[in-house]
């Protein structure tokens, strides 16, 4: 008989890219620290494909079309309990594929990037000893997150970690790493300097540069309104990432072929160089890309935030002095034009970020979750 390795299992969702960013962060960090082996698994595309497809059509059709709606749903359930008729549905998909994979794999420990919280029930019925834990991916806290059969909670500040506790969670089992991204955006920048050079080139003296952040799908709205105030302040350069939406990109390319300070990528993973490479960054508030501003130090401005966590995301950074709100086109271009012409504003901005900012999350969470493994004993398995 040999110790085994310790297996990992991450139970992520294909809800946009954040939660799968998160599950990789974290898997790369457990590789890099520790002697484990890790699987991803996407849960309700595994188990049910093609609700899983119909689903993220009307998760992504009601951001788009819907927002008021999808917000209301969302702000009526935040304080949803677990054990609750509908907590009871909702954790109930995936169970019959959760339980094979169980058995086939045997983990060690189960991860969830992604609220879909079959695994407490399973493991009772089960009669499993299985550690299970919950990384929150936004600066929100929504119910389906929260269950007393949870071990461990990693979530993105303190306060966070104080509103779990008032709501039921014991705070031991609660611990404020910050929301897991790639260890690249905590490089130093001679890391990142030749990549900088490929894809940008060298900025000229008194010039701002502004990240705009279109979302993983393009679809951050009134792109095309946005750049064509902002093509039109001095001193000014752009950098526009649209994601796979290839029509966006394709139209800012026609529009701006000869303009000299914007320059437009697509789907891309030099991020952490774009983002070292800036001053500000405009993007839609989900919980991974306003992680990475704020690991980047960059004032945010948060642009017609959906309803739902993404307000939520926007408005707690808002309220820690970390990023600004903006509604209209106008209200946007005027906050640049403010913290591009007063240096002071966006150094406030800065300062506030610099307090939210949490040291490698996925390393913390990578150690803490192998110092669990250690404490109940590595698993023996014959061969």
């Amino acid at each position: 008989m040999e110790v085994s390795a310790p297996k990992i299992l991450i139970l992520y969702a294909s809800y946009g890219e954040g939660h799968v960013q998160a599950a990789r962060a974290i898997m790369d960090s457990l590789r890099r620290l520790g002697r484990c082996e890790v699987q991803l698994l996407d849960l309700m595309a595994e188990s049910h494909p093609w609700l899983n497809g119909l689903t993220k059509f009307v998760y992504m059709q009601s951001f788009k079309t819907i927002p008021q709606l999808y917000g209301w749903i969302y702000n009526i359930t935040r304080e949803m309990q677990a054990k609750s008729a509908f907590g009871h549905v909702l954790h109930s998909f995936g169970m019959r594929q959760l339980a094979v994979t169980l058995k086939k794999e045997q983990p060690d420990l189960v991860i969830h990037t992604f609220p879909q919280l079959a695994l407490p029930a399973l493991r009772r019925k089960m009669g499993m000893n299985l550690p299970i834990v919950n990384v929150v991916t936004d600066f929100d806290l929504h119910g389906r997150w929260l269950h007393p059969d949870i071990d461990r909670y990693y979530v993105a500040t303190e306060d966070i970690q104080q509103e779990a506790v008032q709501r039921g969670i014991p705070n031991e089992r609660i611990i404020a790493t910050g929301i897991p991204i790639h260890a690249s955006f905590y490089n130093l920048s001679a890391d990142v300097a030749p990549v900088q050079e490929q894809i940008i080139p060298p900025l000229q003296a008194d010039t701002t540069t502004l990240l705009i952040m279109a979302g993983a799908y393009g679809v951050l709205s009134g792109m095309l309104d946005i750049c064509r105030h902002l093509s039109q302040l001095p001193q000014l350069r752009l950098l526009i990432v649209c994601g796979r939406n290839q029509q966006l990109k394709a139209e800012l390319d026609a529009l701006y072929a000869d303009h000299p300070d914007i320059y437009t990528y697509g789907f891309v993973d030099y991020v952490p160089a774009l983002m070292q490479a800036s001053n500000l960054v405009i993007t839609k508030p989900g919980g991974i890309t306003l992680s990475e501003s704020i690991a980047s130090g960059l004032p945010i401005l948060a642009f017609k935030p959906v309803p739902g966590q993404e307000l939520n995301n926007a408005l707690y950074l808002q309220q820690k002095g970390a990023a600004r709100i903006a509604r209209t086109t106008e209200e946007l271009i005027q906050h640049c034009i403010d913290l591009i012409s007063t240096p002071t504003l966006a150094d406030e901005m800065k300062q506030a970020i610099g307090l939210l900012r949490k040291p490698h999350p996925a390393d913390q969470i990578a150690e803490d979750i192998l110092h669990q493994l250690v404490d109940k004993g590595p698993s023996v398995r014959t061969n």
